[in-house]
């Protein structure tokens, strides 16, 4: 499942940063709850204006962000 069109990325907007469907939640805050332990019924109990296709969103948006070949120039 898709949910990438979730994600808007504006300059006005939290300098730019990737946030959930134009809010001011951003795909970081939303990981870093995540990564903290919070479950999705904590996170959409504390967020009752996200949606589970938000917190769905974020995680693409990491996983598609993390796939990125590093390159490490020659010493």
């Amino acid at each position: 499942m898709n949910e990438l069109h979730r994600i808007t990325m504006t300059p006005e907007q939290c300098g730019g940063r990737p946030c959930i469907r134009g809010t001011r939640v951003r795909v970081k805050d939303v990981l870093d709850l995540l990564a903290a332990g919070a479950t999705q019924d904590e996170i959409l109990e504390d967020y009752p204006y996200l949606e589970p296709g938000d917190i769905q969103a974020a995680l693409e948006f990491a996983a598609q962000y993390l796939d990125h070949a590093m390159l490490r120039a020659a010493a």
